[in-house]
């Protein structure tokens, strides 16, 4: 262990150590000379969030009712950035997640959440809608391409050297791939009225429940961009990336054509020097926009020209699906109205879009799973074989799904969403307990950030309250 003085000695004696050994004390690594040398978790933030809610759901809204509630992405988005940023202050002050970090307080924290997370994804829905869109394009049976796509995945994540840097680059590839249909989209498809109506987001912002229900506004509101286990992988793919103590902690490697190198189950913290904090306010601002360029800009861009592109095709078109399907009429109107080349390149786009943030889903649900299980209860294992282990059975469990024939009933899409919800709802208050009373006071959460922590606690928890009441009360009525 490297010594340290007494300011040392007093950081770590902040960590709760009956359940899991306090860190080390070692430097803060120096912060980067540009903000572009760290660039990389909020692409995949984005690249991951930006799956069926992003490619139907705000389009679909735009499609009923207009631009009316394209506002509700920025509020759900500005909340979930300042989540994301506590979430990254333990892990950049520590190098460990922060569900280690909940798990110093009690001991299967981590457990809870990342079994939550993995009962959240277990239909493979992600996979199917993917496998949809290339039926589209090239038919087949949707249930044999999504078994085929859940294999690839598992080859993908588990074959890579270094797998955070195949998931970055996937997700790049995919952002910028999204891009491209925008800049296409805004010159060819959408019209000079869409775009005369732009200011509708503003001047007509509203609520349109009579319209669509509760149930789609507000898991609109509250999951755009991301939700539930996603934000708490921030951790892992910045401590991959080497933000702050990070840098200190091995990345997972496939055990197969890479190296995994032994990591510590527990962090490493730094003296509070004037050194050390002078680097600290260095990596916070740096960390800060990162996450404000990529993950916050990308995703509302991009729910804001989908919605555009949605509202200048087949807004008040009738009896649209409120599912994947509707992703075909869009294509179909889109090739009537543009060209056939142009229907084609949306459904191209829109499969590898799907397919890129089902990578991300399998490999977050899964590191977040290794993880804890590393830290808190197989301390001797390897992470990168325990990530194996859990990708493989991951995409196992989803293709038994699909070969029995299992639909995705109305209640099991509740119960997600309801577990999506919950995880932020907890974790949401666990991150102002911890980030006060375990880092210290000069790098620890300030009273504004504290506020907006208790306003997402409220926001997640009345929504899921409310969603969980519309969707019983309609089952009910049915």
């Amino acid at each position: 262990m490297t010594t340290s003085g007494d300011g040392g000695r007093a950081v770590v004696e902040r960590f709760p150590s009956k359940h899991l050994a306090r860190p080390e004390v070692r430097p803060l690594p120096e912060p980067p000379r540009s903000t572009w040398r760290i660039i990389g978790p909020g692409v995949i933030a984005a690249g991951v969030g930006l799956a069926s809610g992003e490619f139907v759901l705000f389009p679909y809204i735009a499609s009923q009712v207009g631009l009316v509630f394209v506002w509700a992405a920025l509020v759900g988005l500005a909340t979930q950035f300042f989540l994301n940023m506590e979430i990254e202050r333990y892990t950049l002050a520590t190098g460990e997640t922060a569900l280690t970090g909940f798990s110093r307080f009690w001991r299967h924290w981590g457990l809870v959440f990342a079994v939550m997370t993995y009962f959240a994804n277990l239909w493979p829905g992600w996979a199917t809608s993917s496998a949809t869109l290339v039926t589209y394009l090239w038919g087949g049976d949707v249930r044999w391409v999504a078994i085929g796509m859940l294999v690839a995945i598992a080859l993908i994540l588990t074959l890579a050297p270094v797998v955070y840097v195949a998931l970055e680059r996937a997700e790049m590839l995919k952002v910028a791939a999204v891009f491209v249909l925008l800049v296409v989209g805004a010159l060819f498809a959408i019209s000079a009225d869409a775009w005369r109506d732009l200011p509708q987001v503003v001047t007509d912002a509203g609520v349109p429940v009579s319209e669509l229900g509760f149930a789609l506004l507000l898991g609109a509101l509250a999951f755009a961009g991301a939700g539930g286990g996603q934000n708490l992988v921030q951790s892992n793919w910045i401590r991959d990336k080497g933000f702050g103590m990070g840098r200190y902690v091995p990345r997972i490697a496939s055990p197969v054509t890479g190296q995994p190198e032994a990591a510590p189950s527990t962090g490493f913290v730094f003296e509070t020097s004037e050194e050390n904090l002078n680097r600290w306010r260095s990596w916070w601002r740096f960390a800060n926009r990162e996450q404000l360029y990529t993950f916050v800009l990308i995703t509302f861009v991009s729910i804001l020209f989908t919605s555009l592109l949605s509202y200048s095709t087949v807004f008040g078109l009738p009896d649209l699906p409120d599912d994947i399907g509707f992703i075909q009429v869009q294509g179909e109107q889109l090739s009537a109205t543009v060209g056939p080349w142009f229907g084609v390149f949306f459904w191209f786009i829109g499969a590898f879009a799907l397919f890129a943030a089902a990578l991300g889903i399998v490999d977050y649900t899964s590191r977040l799973a290794a993880d804890v299980l590393k830290t808190s209860y197989m301390r001797r294992a390897k992470e990168s074989t325990l990530y194996f282990v859990l990708v493989w059975g991951l995409v196992l469990i989803g293709c038994v799904v699909l070969l029995i024939g299992i639909s995705q009933p109305i209640v099991l899409l509740v119960i997600s969403a309801c577990v999506g919800g919950a995880m932020m709802v907890i974790y949401s208050a666990l991150l102002i307990v911890l980030n006060r009373k375990v880092l210290p006071a000069e790098i620890g959460i300030t009273t504004g950030r504290v506020a907006v922590l208790v306003w997402a606690f409220l926001l997640f928890g009345v929504l899921s309250v409310l969603t969980i009441i519309d969707q019983v009360g309609g089952m009910l009525g049915g």
